[in-house]
């Protein structure tokens, strides 16, 4: 075979090839078009009978749904008619209940209406009995006016006076009575625990004023202390803040000052620099400095002998100082220290007889006054102020309590209380313990007279006994004998109220009556 030929048979094989492969490739396409509409028709089918079920399932849904809501539908339509056929009942028996009510209300109407008619009856009686004892009561006050000669309204102040001079009179006699009564008593055993407790101690009175006297050898020593130009004297002024006076009193010099602390250093410094002779401002200084030294520890050492002679122990170092400094105080111008070892035997005595705790009654006796020696100013009372400085260095409360109401500022709480008070007033009303202001004495002399002649019937009114006793004389034709003692209580009473004064008061009236004739 030629070239040629091989050419045309391989052209033929490859058209035969290409034809071959179209038809391969439709036929393919042909059943893959089949499979499409087999899987469409498979995925048709599928999708009618899902959606088939679903249409089912949705109608069971919506059946049971509707069946649930028919149910809750009837249940609140039985609730409701439940609840109608309830409230029909209720209002029924309401309606039975008003029924029976109105028969009542009717069936007591009536019978209001029969006890009115009654009531209305009976009234109408006893006006007429009224209108008759009115007539009778005006006729039988019209023979009584016409008897006595005074009219119903005077009758009736009259009677009204007597009554209440009778009330007045037996309620006076009632209280003195009771009073009287309460102190039988208790007045006896008072009156005897005072009076040994008295008779068991005494003591000095010591009178300090505000001044002391520095007594030198010759008068020229006052030059020396005056210094040139006054140097010197103005330096001990400025170092112990007391006020030197040189007058023409022959061989003596005043110290002045309210503090007797500073006075007392002032003195032992002038002593001291007498007699040693070297008196310049360097030389002052140095003695006052030493003097206040040797003075603070004279303080400490007289409040440790004080608290050791009346047998107390355990007191914080402060108020042992305290004590101390009661040596240059005064109080009415008694010496404070004086006072207090004074109340606080006392205070041990009167709690011996009554069988208390001897060493807290000395405690609160002697610690009864501290407030009066402060370091600073202080707007307190004494006693309140002492009560505090007690508290604060560890006292006992009774003790505590014993100091502040030593003058009634707050309450008494324990035995020892009434015995510091009591035993206070016993050293400080002491004749002769206290000095007062002479215009202040006789001012408090001149109220007590002009207070018991506020009353009436008084003819006279004597303050005597240096304020201790009120001596008033009445008109005998004015006052009775009962009256006399109940103006006495009446007067007592006023005293006791409006006034301030120290220990007691006694009230004496005196009601006399005199019948003079003439022999010829």
């Amino acid at each position: 075979m030629n070239s040629t030929a091989i050419i045309l048979i391989a052209i033929g094989a490859l058209v035969l090839g290409f034809i071959l492969a179209k038809m391969l490739e439709k036929f393919k396409a042909s059943q893959i078009i089949k499979n499409a509409e087999k899987e469409v028709l498979s995925i048709v089918k599928e999708a009618k009978l899902t959606a088939e079920t679903l249409k089912k399932d949705k109608i069971l849904q919506a059946k049971e749904k509707f069946i649930e809501l028919k149910a809750e539908h009837e249940k609140v339509i039985l609730t409701r008619d439940k609840k109608m056929s309830d409230a029909e009942k209720r209002i029924k028996d309401k309606e039975g209940s008003l029924n029976k009510e109105i028969e009542k209300t009717k069936r007591l109407n009536k019978a209001t209406e029969e006890k009115e008619a009654d009531y209305n009856y009976r009234l109408e009686i006893l006006d007429k009995k009224q209108s008759e004892v009115d007539k009778l009561h005006k006729k039988q006050v019209e023979i009584l006016e016409s008897v006595s000669g005074l009219s119903v309204e005077d009758a009736k102040i009259q009677l009204i006076d007597s009554l209440k001079a009778e009330a007045k009179t037996d309620a006076m006699g009632y209280i003195r009575d009771t009073i009287e009564e309460a102190k039988l008593t208790a007045e006896q055993d008072a009156r005897k625990v005072i009076l040994n407790t008295i008779q068991r101690v005494g003591v000095e009175q010591s009178i300090e004023n505000c001044v002391s006297v520095f007594n030198i050898e010759s008068d020229d020593v006052k030059g020396r202390i005056i210094g040139r130009e006054g140097r010197n004297i103005r330096a001990i002024e400025a170092a112990t803040g007391v006020e030197i006076i040189v007058d023409d009193t022959p061989e003596a010099i005043i110290l002045s000052c309210f503090d007797p602390v500073r006075r007392e250093i002032a003195r032992l410094s002038l002593h001291k620099l007498v007699t040693d002779g070297r008196i310049h401002p360097a030389r002052i200084e140095e003695v006052v400095e030493k003097t206040e030294k040797q003075i603070t520890q004279e303080i400490i050492e007289v409040g440790k002998r004080t608290v050791i002679d009346l047998g107390i122990h355990g007191l914080h170092p402060e108020l042992i100082k305290t004590v101390g400094r009661m040596k240059f105080r005064s109080s009415y111008g008694q010496n404070l220290l004086q006072h207090s070892r004074e109340v606080a035997n006392l205070c041990g005595l009167m709690a011996a007889e009554l069988g208390l705790n001897v060493k807290a009654a000395k405690r609160a006796g002697l610690l009864h006054d501290i407030g009066k020696v402060p370091d600073t100013e202080s707007e307190l009372p004494h006693a309140i102020l002492g009560m505090q400085w007690a508290e604060k260095y560890g006292e006992k409360p009774d003790v505590c309590n014993a100091i502040g109401a030593h003058h009634d500022e707050i309450e008494m709480k324990t035995m020892i209380a009434p015995i510091v008070q009591v035993c206070d007033a016993i050293s400080g009303a002491r004749p002769g313990a206290r000095r007062q202001v002479l215009d202040s004495y006789i001012q408090r002399l001149k109220d007590l007279e002009d207070l018991a002649f506020g009353f009436n019937g008084v003819q006279k009114a004597y303050a005597i006994q240096a304020g201790r006793e009120l001596r008033v004389l009445v008109e005998s034709e004015k006052v009775s004998d009962e009256q006399a003692a109940d103006l006495s209580f009446s007067i007592s009473q006023k005293i006791q109220t409006e006034m301030t004064y120290p220990g007691q008061v006694k009230i004496t009236v005196i009601r006399e009556t005199r019948a003079v004739n003439v022999a010829k």
